[in-house]
């Protein structure tokens, strides 16, 4: 292990596993790890523990460092073990999306190189088993670690976390029981050969656009941005921390379980998404921090319309995922306590966050923008067209540079060239404005941008002027083929409950207070939006279901055309 560093100095040159080794010295009985619904509490000794004995167990079965293993669960404690233990033995952690189907799971297996694979047995509708066992007939017929897959010729080992134990996998516990045939020192010979600007940690970008790719990132990536974005926050070992948030994605594996290590504070991890779970959670916990996505809570919210909890004990967290409407952030302030929340704003190709806000910050700040950006990141927001830098107040698409950035998109070798630049600088996609003192906006997406008869819409400007009516709890505006305009604006209403609200409601609402080129042709009411496992809307499947429900097939074949 490397000589000890100070926890509070600004970079940080540790591994995972060192980062956790550091913090159990620092706090080994401070509660890590609570599951408020289940048997669970952790101090950060016992995470230690569990983490060294998973470690062990997979160099037992014969891992090696630098080998490809993943995990498809949700947010169960065997993850966060997951998560520290294979980070200790060198193995590539692959994270997978708990939406995903057979064909997505076999694309990943495949596209990955994973050699193995940790699963629950099925989330919701979805049955894990059947689905690998899909994709990989021969494991029903095979001894544990020894499968030959003929889709998937890398996979060998299938770990299950679960009581019972289906045919070709190895429990979870059987690997927990090899890891005593392990001994500590070669554990720590192990760890010490890993190098914290080597990849641990492989995510597939979320699929709202385009085909899944594999973001690699080093520890030095992830410990650090975990950090900055820790202090951002303003958390500290006192936090309780809960999240909702997905561990398969970066806000739940950087920004949430990493962040509160690199403190010592306490995760307080929900395992899917459950708003009212989570006011539960938090009363009963005492949480001081909360985080999750827009939609999260404003389902939060909701609830607190109807039902009793607790929350003054929450003061910090983060917003993220998806740009915040204004009126959500004040709400969150006012009604949930959280004076000190954060809008935070990133990529997984950013390990993930570039900008933050602060919490000394003015409301004003944090509801008007996403921050600036954090220590060791450099933005710049250019003419998309051009690639010249734009004057500060000036939309451009924003450009990031620094320690986060990624290794590049697995086997992809154009696909990262065409993200990040000869210069180092990656190209978010995403549009924004930035004021002098480095604060960032974000006005939408290069490819949401809706181009209406030759003039550029950005649906977040909709969105947030119709959030101001009293009856619409969320909004998702986009583009929609058009034949005359090539794109028409459409809009996708959540009322609020107990309240109406008609077509010719929302066009009154706009008429005189928007641009009448803006004002929505299409409107559509609904009580859910399609979204990813982390929570982003899929604009595009909003966009496929309004071509089929208006019949405009023949205007997006045109605009293919």
């Amino acid at each position: 292990m490397k000589d000890k560093i100070d926890l509070t100095s600004e970079f940080l040159t540790l591994t995972i596993g060192e980062l956790l080794d550091q913090t159990t010295e620092r706090y080994p009985d401070k509660d890590a790890v609570v599951y408020a619904d289940r048997d669970v509490r952790w101090s950060y000794r016992q995470l230690l523990e569990k983490s060294n004995q998973f470690a062990k167990g997979l160099i037992s079965l014969g891992i090696e460092k630098g080998e490809h293993m993943a995990i498809w669960a949700t947010s169960v404690p065997e993850w966060i073990i997951t998560q520290f233990g294979s980070a200790k033995a060198g193995a590539v952690l692959v994270t997978v999306n708990t939406n995903y189907r057979a064909f997505e799971l076999e694309y990943l297996l495949r596209q990955s190189n994973v050699a193995t694979l940790v699963l629950i047995g099925g989330y919701r509708d979805a049955n894990y088993t059947d689905m690998i066992n899909e994709v990989c007939p021969e494991l029903k017929f095979c001894q544990p670690g020894q499968l030959i897959s003929e889709k998937i010729p890398n996979l060998k080992n299938v770990i299950y976390i679960g009581e019972e134990s289906p045919p070709g996998m190895f429990n979870f516990r059987d690997i927990m029981a090899m890891g005593q045939e392990v001994k500590d020192a070669e554990l720590a010979e192990r760890q010490s050969s890993l190098n914290p600007a080597e990849v641990i940690n492989m995510q597939y970008t979320s699929g709202t656009t385009g085909f899944p790719k594999g973001v690699m990132l080093t520890h030095l990536n992830i410990v650090n941005n975990a950090k900055f974005v820790a202090e951002c926050t303003g958390i500290t070992s006192d936090d309780k921390l809960c999240f909702p948030v997905p561990l398969f994605h970066c806000f739940g594996c950087v920004m949430s379980t990493l962040a509160s290590v690199t403190k010592g504070a306490t995760m307080v991890p929900i395992e899917y998404f459950d708003a009212e779970k989570v006011l539960q959670t938090v009363e009963k916990e005492k949480c001081t921090a909360l985080h999750g996505v827009p939609t999260m809570f404003i389902a939060e919210l909701e609830i607190l319309k109807i039902k009793d909890f607790d929350t003054s004990t929450l003061k910090r967290g983060i917003m993220a995922g998806a740009p915040c409407p204004i009126e959500v952030m004040k709400e969150v302030v006012d009604k949930m306590g959280m004076s000190e929340i954060t809008i935070a704003y990133g990529q997984t190709e950013a390990s993930p966050v570039l900008t933050q806000t602060r919490t000394n910050d003015s409301l004003e700040l944090r509801v008007s923008t996403v921050g600036r950006a954090i220590p060791h990141v450099e933005i710049k927001i250019i003419d998309p067209e051009t690639g010249e830098e734009v004057p500060r107040g000036i939309q451009g698409e924003l450009c990031a540079r620094g320690f986060g950035l990624m290794k590049g998109y697995y086997n992809n070798p154009e696909a990262t060239a065409a993200a990040i630049d000869r210069d180092g600088w990656l190209h978010t996609g995403d549009l924004a404005t930035m004021d002098e003192n480095g604060y960032c906006n974000i006005t939408g997406r290069l490819k949401d941008m809706i181009i209406r008869g030759g003039e550029n819409i950005y649906p977040k400007e909709i969105e947030e002027f119709l959030f101001t009516n009293p009856s619409i709890m969320d909004v998702q505006v986009l583009g929609v083929p058009s034949e005359k305009y090539g794109e028409e604006v459409m809009a996708c209403i959540r009322i609020k409950p107990g309240m109406t609200l008609t077509e010719a409601d929302v066009r009154e609402f706009s008429i005189g207070k928007i641009s009448r080129h803006k004002i929505p042709k299409y409107i559509y009411f609904m009580d859910q939006y399609p979204t990813t496992a982390s929570g982003k809307v899929q604009k595009f499947k909003l966009r496929e279901m309004a071509i089929e429900l208006y019949d405009l097939r023949k205007a997006a074949e045109q605009k293919m055309a």
